[in-house]
């Protein structure tokens, strides 16, 4: 049983989300130094898949599931996830604690080392492009038609070393010109020298929690609830409740062309969306605004603005675009 001076923090093993973690428990050091704290690094299912792209092979699950295992069993007390890898449908056991500060997030180019480009304008046309968003690669399409968008995985680590020395794949030497990434896990990893442009709505709408890092408790954990409350950020958590509310909706995943852009100054929370179909040809976009009192309940309004949006989406055709999305054939 946990001491009621401990926390145990889990995540996963890669580089970036140790780096995540870490920044979880320097933030509790920082607010509660009597607390003592500990991260736990596992492996996921998710992990172990380097070669297809994630929506091929069971999308968000595959992150959370055995990290869910030892939370339930009172192992961990709260798992540290990159927002935008966190299912809106948690398991019944759980809920979302709460949401730290947020890094940029925004998309970003990094062309290989050496390279003469700097944008995705100044690329030849059949440059290939590493990404495997389907979200990037829908809005990319509709400005880019004569680009060609290849799956790139792997952590932030393996992505640049195929970009820089090229890959193998089904016995093809493959060659990027660039790759896309978020910008906050280069930023996390001190990487921001390579980044070679932002890529910013409405030429790139975020995807929903990017940048964000979310954090999984035990439903009802009073105790994890409090010390959370002393770590997270009520502006981060106003923008990304209303972007998982427009998501959820929409009844959308993190494989879904469906993008956002999200500001709250304190006052008014103004939340933009698109959603794109596969090749880029069929777009819908939309944007609604409402006013929120950050020092009361907020989350019931946060999920009336994605609502909203959602309908304004579906107005223009979204539902239509998503109803439309073969996922077999795109594997």
């Amino acid at each position: 049983m946990t001491s009621e001076k401990e926390v145990h923090i889990g995540g996963r093993r890669s580089k970036l989300a140790v780096v995540q973690s870490e920044h979880v428990k320097s933030l509790i050091q920082q607010k509660l130094p009597n607390i003592k704290t500990s991260v736990l690094a596992l492996q996921t299912y998710g992990d172990t898949i380097q070669t297809k792209p994630l929506y091929s092979f069971g999308g968000k699950a595959l992150w959370t599931a055995e990290l869910e295992d030892k939370l339930a069993c009172n192992e961990l007390d709260l798992i540290v996830h990159s927002l935008k890898d966190m299912p809106t449908n948690l398991p019944e056991l759980f809920e979302l604690g709460g949401i730290t500060k947020r890094e940029d997030p925004s998309d970003c180019v990094v062309m290989k080392l050496n390279s003469p480009y700097k944008t995705l304008d100044d690329l030849p046309n059949g440059s290939v492009v590493g990404t495997s968003s389907i979200r990037r690669t829908a809005q990319l399409r509709r400005k880019y038609p004569k680009l060609i968008f290849k799956s790139v995985r792997g952590n932030i680590q393996t992505r640049l070393n195929r970009l820089d020395n090229g890959c193998i794949e089904d016995d093809v030497v493959q060659n990027y010109e660039c790759i896309i990434l978020a910008t906050a896990g280069l930023v996390r990893l001190k990487l921001e020298s390579r980044i070679t442009c932002i890529l910013e709505a409405p030429l790139m709408y975020h995807a929903v929690g990017q940048g964000a890092l979310g954090i999984e408790i035990r439903k009802n954990d009073a105790r994890m609830k409090k010390i959370l409350n002393e770590i997270c950020d009520k502006n981060a958590t106003i923008c990304c409740l209303a972007e998982r509310s427009l998501m959820k909706t929409l009844e959308g995943g993190c494989s879904v062309p469906l993008g956002v852009s999200t500001n709250y100054d304190g006052q008014v929370l103004k939340i933009a969306g698109c959603v794109v179909s596969c090749d880029g040809k069929e777009y819908v976009e939309a944007f609604h605004e409402c006013r929120i009192n950050c020092d009361e309940d907020y989350a019931p309004k946060c999920k009336d603005c994605g609502e909203k949006l959602a309908k304004k989406l579906v107005a223009g055709g979204a539902k239509a675009i998503l109803d439309e999305i073969n996922y077999e054939k795109i594997k």
